[in-house]
């Protein structure tokens, strides 16, 4: 016989409960409003634009004039270029900044004297702003009195050159910049996962025989791997995205040669005042991070399921 004080079933959950979790949602809505009003917003606007033919100064409305935009830039050889010079720089970035962090995050991870000072010396560039990173820099590759030019002369290598001026040499000399720059938040990263690989393994495989390559290999790795394939990943969209830095440096000279995407979308919106062109080229750029983070996520879950 059913007690008279018993819950009934009912199917919902008790109204303590309810409450609970339209709390959460008041707890959760100020940290969603400005992702909703500085990110989804702009996004959203930024695609409604693709489909229009807003130009600057002029006076006749807006139109709606479909997918044309994007039918033009899918003939736009300029774009296409700067696509590829964009992912080239990506990639050039990304994979030395990677191993060059690996080696520094191994190195800060061991036993050194000093070796705070050292952590706190391996971010500094982290913390300039790109601006200022790419100001300097500029000073660095200046062709009569930089530090670079000066150093070959006395080393006697030469008379020096304008390394961001050159067609061969401009981009190396940007993607330099940008691995010295991003380095250090691989470094942080990679060493936070050092530092939660446990020391007994590493003992245990010493013990064993096994050589720095061998514990590195079958102990290290495999304990880092999340983080990097993570830091990696996000490297690359950061890298594909960048503006501030190579803006700076080149402009996207010389010839266009150091002309990333965002940088030819910056140009026809603000300098030609095509916002929809501008806009559809903004699209294609969010439509290829989306399918890189698609293919990555994928990844990750067929890791996690194998595992």
């Amino acid at each position: 016989m059913t007690s008279a004080t018993a819950r009934p079933r009912t199917g919902r959950p008790p109204a303590s409960a309810r409450h609970r979790e339209q709390g959460a949602w008041f707890l959760v809505l100020p940290a969603l409003l400005p992702i909703l009003v500085l990110s989804v917003g702009p996004l959203l606007y930024g695609i409604g634009l693709a489909f229009t033919d807003s130009q600057s100064g002029r006076t006749t409305a807006t139109r709606w004039v479909g997918a044309l935009n994007f039918s033009d830039l899918l003939h736009d050889t300029l774009f296409w270029e700067s696509f590829r010079i964009g992912l080239l720089w990506a990639a050039g970035v990304t994979v030395p900044q990677f191993v060059l962090a690996l080696g520094l995050a191994l190195l800060l991870n061991e036993e050194l004297r000093l070796r705070w000072l050292a952590r706190a010396l391996a971010i500094v560039p982290w913390a300039m702003p790109e601006v200022v990173v790419g100001i300097m820099w500029r000073l660095v590759y200046h062709p009569d009195a930089g530090i670079l030019n000066e150093t070959l002369r006395d080393l006697g290598l030469g008379d020096g050159r304008d390394w961001l001026s050159g067609l061969g040499t401009a981009l190396p000399a940007v993607i330099v910049v940008g691995v010295w720059a991003g380095m250090p938040q691989t470094t942080v990263a990679l060493l936070a996962g050092l530092q939660h690989t446990p020391r007994e393994l590493h003992e245990a495989a010493a013990m064993d025989g096994a050589g720095a390559w061998r514990r590195f290999r079958t102990v290290t790795w495999p304990a880092i791997r999340p983080v990097a394939l993570a830091i990696t990943a996000l490297n690359f969209i950061w890298n594909f995205n960048s503006f501030a830095l190579v803006y700076v440096l080149t402009n996207g000279g010389p010839g266009g040669r150091t002309r990333l995407p965002m940088l030819f979308a910056y140009e026809e919106a603000f300098r030609y005042g095509q916002f929809g062109y501008a806009a559809a080229m903004g699209c294609v750029m969010v439509a290829v991070i989306s399918i890189l983070l698609a293919l990555y996520l994928v990844g990750r879950l067929k890791g996690g399921d194998e595992q």
